[in-house]
C-alpha cells in the first residue's frame, strides 16, 4: 500500500456529490489513499496529465481488474503495442472522415425521428425519452449491433458499468453486468455472419476485417457499449440543463458569441461523464512525492481534474467564455476516447442545436439530480415546450440503421 494520506470518504455522499470532497483532497492531500475505494486517488489535473502517460509505472494492463473482469480482454486494459494493436483495426469506424461522411447524416437522421416522435407531446424526461434512444441508437449504428433496442442497450451499458465500478462487491450488481455482458456477446455473433458477407464500416465489421478474434472483438464492444452509451445520454441531457438552468449562458448561443461546440466543451468539463480511470501500480516506485508499491490500485480522476482551480477560475460555474484547453474529461495519454469525436458530432453537431431550434421555449418543468463518481449525470431531466400546429408525420417507421 502507498504511503499518501489517508482521506476517507462517505461512499452514499460521494456518489451524490463527489465534488466537495475532491475539492478537499486537491487542496490538502492531492494524492491520497482512500480506504472505502481500496485505492489512491490523483485529484489535481496537473498530476493526472503527467502521470496517466508514465504506463511504464501505472499500467493499464489489469488482468484481475474489474473492468477486464466485467467486459473481458479489451484495449482499454492493454498497454503499447498490444493497445495500439486493437486501436488501429477501430480506426476507420471512428475516424474523423467516417464521422463526417457515414455518421453525421445518419445522426442527423436519429436525432430528427425522435424529435418528431416527441414534438407533439410538449413534454418529456430528456434521460430516458430523448438522450437515452438517441444515445443508444447511435451507438447501434456505429457497432452494427442494430439486433439490440436500444433499452436494452441502455440497460446493458449501466449494468456493465456498474460492475466495473463495484468496488463495495455488491453481489446483485455482479450478477446483472455479467449477465448482459453474456448478452452482448450473443447478439455479436447473431450479427457476424451478415457482417462477414456484407463488411461495412460499424466496429463489429473492422474490428473482424483486422482479424481480431470473437472474444477480442466482444471485449473491445463491451467497453464502447460503456462509455459509448452513458457519455452521450448524460451528455446531451445534461448540457440541456446547464443552458436552462443558465439563461445567460444560452444568450450568448443565440446572439453568436459561443457556439454549441463550447456547450458541450463545457459541460463535460463541468461534470465529466466518466470521472476516472483506474490504473495498476507496474513496479515500486515513487510519483508525487508518493512511495507506491507493485500491484496497488491507482485511480486518475478525471472529474477532479477538470474543476482544478489552478486552471480554471471559478470551476463550479457554468461558463462558455472559459478556456476549456487544459480540460481532460476524455483523459489525455494513449488511451484518449477514441469515440470523441463521434460524441461531439452526435451532440454539438446535432442534438442540442436541432433540439432547441425545434422546441420551441424548451424549459425545465422540475428539479434535477445528478448521481455517481466514476459516471456522472442527471437522472433525470423533466422539460416542456411550446406545441405548435403542424403536418402529421407521413411515417412512423422504425428508425432504419442499415
Amino acid at each position: 500500500m502507498s504511503n499518501a494520506p489517508v482521506v476517507s470518504i462517505d461512499p452514499a455522499a460521494f456518489h451524490a456529490d463527489p465534488y466537495p470532497s475532491l475539492a478537499q483532497m486537491r487542496e490538502t492531500a492531492p494524492v491520497c489513499f482512500v480506504p472505502e475505494l481500496g485505492a489512491t486517488l490523483f485529484t489535481r489535473r496537473d498530476d493526472v496529465f503527467r502521470e496517466e502517460k508514465r504506463i511504464d509505472l501505472f499500467s493499464s494492463h489489469q488482468p484481475d481488474g474489474l473492468l477486464t473482469k466485467v467486459m473481458g480482454s479489451n484495449m482499454m486494459r492493454k498497454d503499447g503495442d498490444a493497445h495500439m494493436r486493437e486501436r488501429k483495426a477501430l480506426f476507420p469506424a471512428l475516424s474523423p472522415r467516417t464521422v463526417r461522411d457515414i455518421l453525421a447524416p445518419q445522426f442527423q437522421d436519429i436525432v430528427q425521428r425522435h424529435i418528431d416522435r416527441l414534438k407533439p407531446l410538449g413534454g418529456c424526461d430528456l434521460v430516458t425519452e430523448f438522450a437515452m434512444p438517441v444515445a443508444a441508437d447511435a451507438l447501434r449504428l456505429m457497432t452494427g449491433l442494430t439486433n439490440m433496442e436500444p433499452a436494452e442497450m441502455d440497460a446493458a451499458s449501466q449494468a456493465m458499468l456498474d460492475a466495473a465500478a463495484n468496488y463495495q462487491r455488491d453481489p446483485d450488481v455482479d450478477t446483472r453486468g455479467y449477465r448482459y455482458a453474456d448478452r452482448v456477446q450473443s447478439l455479436i455473433e447473431a450479427r457476424l455472419p451478415e457482417l462477414r458477407a456484407h463488411p461495412d464500416h460499424s466496429i463489429i465489421s473492422v474490428l473482424h476485417q483486422a482479424g481480431l478474434t470473437l472474444d477480442e472483438i466482444a471485449g473491445n464492444v463491451r467497453v464502447i457499449i460503456g462509455g459509448g452509451q452513458n457519455e452521450p445520454r448524460d451528455a446531451i441531457a445534461g448540457t440541456v440543463w446547464a443552458l436552462l438552468t443558465h439563461p445567460d449562458q444560452y444568450a450568448r448561443i443565440a446572439n453568436g458569441a459561443a457556439t454549441w461546440g463550447d456547450a458541450f466543451d463545457e459541460y463535460v468539463r463541468l461534470v465529466a461523464p466518466i470521472g476516472m480511470s483506474p490504473r495498476r501500480v507496474a513496479r515500486n516506485d515513487t510519483a508525487c512525492s508518493v512511495d507506491f508499491d507493485e500491484n496497488e490500485l491507482i485511480f486518475f480522476m478525471f472529474g477532479s481534474a477538470c474543476r482544478d482551480a489552478a486552471h480554471f477560475h471559478d470551476p463550479d460555474r457554468f461558463d462558455l467564455s472559459r478556456d476549456t484547453g487544459p480540460a481532460i474529461p476524455f483523459g489525455a495519454g494513449p488511451h484518449f476516447c477514441a469515440g470523441a469525436a463521434a460524441s461531439r458530432s452526435l451532440i454539438a453537431g446535432h442534438a442540442l442545436p436541432m433540439l432547441f431550434d425545434q422546441f420551441p421555449n424548451l424549459r425545465l418543468e422540475g428539479d434535477v439530480t445528478f448521481a455517481g463518481w466514476a459516471f456522472r449525470g442527471p437522472l433525470t431531466v423533466p422539460v416542456s415546450w411550446d406545441v405548435t400546429a403542424s403536418l402529421p408525420m407521413s411515417e412512423n417507421a422504425p428508425i432504419s440503421l442499415v
